[in-house]
């Protein structure tokens, strides 16, 4: 992506769909003044920039490139999870985690490498791939795409890929993939079983609402939706794309099963501690 100003600006009017005298009018400006910054003839103040960004939706972490663009130092913080600016929202996570045991709970971050999980998702991933350990660098999209013990273990591997890779594009901060993600889900699709999957037309309406995705776990077929959530009114890069991403039992056999399953386990079968971090 070009990195003047002027030329971040277009980028996000055209992802918008937004024409100059649009967003003008968004950011109480003329468009006038709007062509004359992007083309460079004039520099934008600090204030212009953000309401420019925030007439266009832009991320945070987006908005201080574009601060950066203009000459101005970025104001939204980009903070670790052990940052105390950042506990107030780490802890909300950790209750969030934390009751949803025994059901798996993970968080995620926006390029979908798995940062955090409770016992339920620990138990999950450590009993699929046992007896390896579960990887540090754990990518939820890889894990499940990509030949493993996660890919084998997935049922349904033909109807979760295609939504998973649509659920990329539409979960991204800002509707619109980062380029390090944007590359893994190109990357992704480039196999040629996906490519065939996704070249497959669906001819028959989906017989539910939703596409679960159905783990073989212990001679047995345990299926599950999820529910995904972010936090509210960010202003940090870090919180803004966090998701946390919570697994339901599809059916109550699959909630008997689960719960059987979990309970046969001890605390010390699971590979890592609830609430493992990486960021």
């Amino acid at each position: 992506m070009e990195s003047s100003f002027g030329a971040l600006t277009r980028y996000w009017r055209r992802v918008r769909a937004m024409s100059q005298l649009d967003l003008a009018s968004a950011a109480m400006t003329t468009p006038r003044h709007m062509s004359f910054l992007e083309t460079g003839r004039s520099n934008p103040s600090r204030e212009m920039v953000l309401r420019l960004a925030g007439a266009l939706d832009v991320p945070l972490r987006d908005r201080n490139g574009m601060l950066l663009a203009a000459g101005f130092a970025p104001l939204f913080a980009h903070s670790g999870l052990d940052d105390p600016a950042l506990r107030r929202v780490v802890a909300a996570i950790d209750q969030i985690l934390d009751r949803h045991d025994p059901l798996p709970a993970v968080v995620l971050d926006r390029g979908w490498n798995l940062v955090r999980a409770n016992q339920g998702a620990a138990h999950l991933f450590g009993t699929l791939f046992a007896p390896a350990p579960i990887p540090e660098d754990a990518n939820v999209l890889r894990l499940i795409i990509e030949p493993g013990p996660i890919r084998d273990a997935v049922a349904n591997w033909d109807e979760v890929v295609p939504a998973l890779l649509e659920r990329a594009r539409r979960e991204a901060v800002g509707g619109v993939l980062d380029l390090v993600t944007a590359e893994l889900v190109q990357e992704l699709r480039s196999r040629t079983e996906v490519e065939a999957l996704i070249a497959a037309p669906r001819t028959t309406p989906a017989p539910i609402p939703i596409v679960d995705v159905h783990f073989r776990l212990g001679g047995a077929v345990v299926r599950f939706f999820s529910v995904v959530s972010t936090i509210g009114t960010p202003v940090d890069v870090t919180a803004q794309e966090l998701r946390v991403e919570a697994f339901f039992p599809s059916d109550d056999e699959s909630t008997e099963r689960w719960s059987a399953d979990f309970c046969a386990s001890t605390p010390g079968d699971d590979d890592r501690p609830s609430h493992r971090r990486r960021m």
